[in-house]
């Protein structure tokens, strides 16, 4: 055996056993940058590789940074404690109706920013309203889980709602437009069919009446910002505030539309979202004279360090022969027809998301999918496909995605404990059935289109 394979497979393995074993609770971080460190050293990934992959993932890596200070911003301006506010109204003490409001919540989040900043901002948000509704720690997980599973997911619609997507996207050279016409319908219907069989899973956990809220939500924003006020937020203020949000998220929703005309004009679009970001950073300094080096601290860097380590450890596997491997198992079943093609792409890549974490999958079945010299229409239908399998595929383990891997450390930081039993009694049924329902959408739409 060639020893750079050798070294491939033994740091992959041990790497993602010690990320599935995570002792003393290390940081998954760390054993995916010291394997990292080995392949490098070994020579199995070299110097123009590295190039090679920092092109790939730059811009989108800068994409995603900005709008995860984005999400970070909204914070500053009491949008966490708004929102909090806004769902235990619009609740009505129903547990159910709960549910159903946090799903569309964090699908929105996900369509506003992507999915790693929806989860930084959803994940304190239903935090804090549990929290202040006084529910019982096993009646907060459906919420949680099922929060998470739908905001990650929530990035396959668009294509810059997930760094993974944006980065696959350049290589297969396709734009946002294309993208969009050819997922939108059949990922919205997966979406609508994964947040009502979650529900199926879940009703019997959740509380029939939510108890009272234990203090006002939004009085305790001011209160944690040394603002308290006497006699509590009047109505006037609270409509203020309430324009003041939707103010923010107007802007935001500007950004992410002008991400689609940047992309029409083959502008870098990761110059319009540091553009946004910064826009941001300069009202909240002249609002709130915040310095906007909380920034820095506050921003998940280890997750991108992982990210980068773990492609380096897929680039190693590919330059030790996966890429062929994988070429002679797709080959002839690819050659039974798009049908066939759809679904291998999405198995595949939800298989090597689970084992790789989604970010280096997509990008080793992307770089395998570019080496079939397939037509357009079959090599887009493909992508897309593998998009399916890295966004719900991928949630099959809590590893998978960077965006799960943000959920569990924002649990950790507040002491919340949400054990595998009970993220796979809802991952184990929800995600196959949703991956499959959305592939077959996929290949349904992909010949409506194309036969119109």
């Amino acid at each position: 055996m060639n020893i750079h394979i050798f070294i491939s497979v033994f740091v992959f393995l041990i790497t993602t056993f010690i990320i599935l074993w995570r002792p003393k609770d290390i940081n998954e971080a760390w054993p995916a940058t010291f394997g990292a460190a080995i392949i490098l050293i070994t020579g199995v990934v070299s110097q123009g590789d590295i190039y090679d992959i920092l092109h790939k993932i730059g811009g989108a890596s800068i994409t995603i940074i900005s709008t995860i200070v984005m999400a970070v911003i909204l914070e500053s301006f009491g949008f966490f404690h708004w929102t909090a506010a806004k769902l235990a109204v619009l609740a009505k003490r129903s547990g159910h109706r709960l549910y159903w409001y946090i799903q569309l919540l964090c699908f929105l989040m996900t369509l506003l920013f992507n999915n790693d900043g929806s989860i930084l901002i959803t994940t304190p948000i239903l935090i804090l309203l549990l929290k202040n509704l006084r529910l019982k720690p096993h009646q907060k997980v459906p919420y949680l889980l099922t929060g998470a599973l739908i905001a990650t997911a929530s990035s396959t619609p668009i294509g810059v709602s997930n760094i993974v997507n944006l980065i696959a996207l350049k290589i297969v050279n396709m734009t946002l437009f294309e993208y969009t016409a050819m997922m939108f319908v059949p990922a919205m219907l997966g979406l609508g069919f994964m947040s009502w069989i979650m529900y199926v899973l879940v009703r019997k956990k959740l509380p029939v009446q939510l108890p009272h809220s234990a203090q006002d939500i939004e009085q305790q924003f001011f209160t944690k910002n040394h603002h308290p006020l006497k006699g509590g937020i009047s109505d006037e203020a609270r409509r203020q505030r309430t324009a003041f949000m939707m103010k923010i998220l107007l802007f935001i929703l500007g950004i992410r539309c002008s991400l689609f005309v940047a992309s029409y004009f083959s502008i870098p679009i990761e110059l319009v979202a540091v553009l946004g970001s910064v826009i941001l950073l300069v009202w909240r300094w002249i609002k709130l004279r915040t310095n906007p080096a909380d920034i820095l601290k506050k921003t998940p860097w280890h997750i991108l360090i992982f990210a980068f380590s773990m492609y380096v450890i897929i680039y190693g596997l590919h330059n030790s022969g996966l890429t062929d491997l994988l070429l002679k198992i797709c080959e002839p079943i690819v050659a039974q027809g798009l049908f066939h093609a759809t679904f291998l792409m999405g198995a595949l890549v939800t298989l090597l998301s689970n084992f790789f974490n989604n970010h280096p999958a997509l990008l080793i079945g992307t770089i395998t999918l570019t080496e079939m010299h397939l037509d357009p229409v079959t090599l887009k239908t493909m992508y897309l496909a593998s998009i399916i399998g890295s966004d719900i595929g991928s949630l099959l383990l809590p590893i998978g995605t960077l965006a799960s891997l943000i959920w569990m450390h924002i649990l950790r930081q507040n002491k919340i404990k949400i054990k595998w039993k009970d993220y796979l009694s809802v991952s184990l049924f929800a995600v196959p059935l949703t991956l499959v329902i959305t592939l077959l959408l996929l290949y349904v739409w992909i010949q409506f289109i194309y036969v119109l």
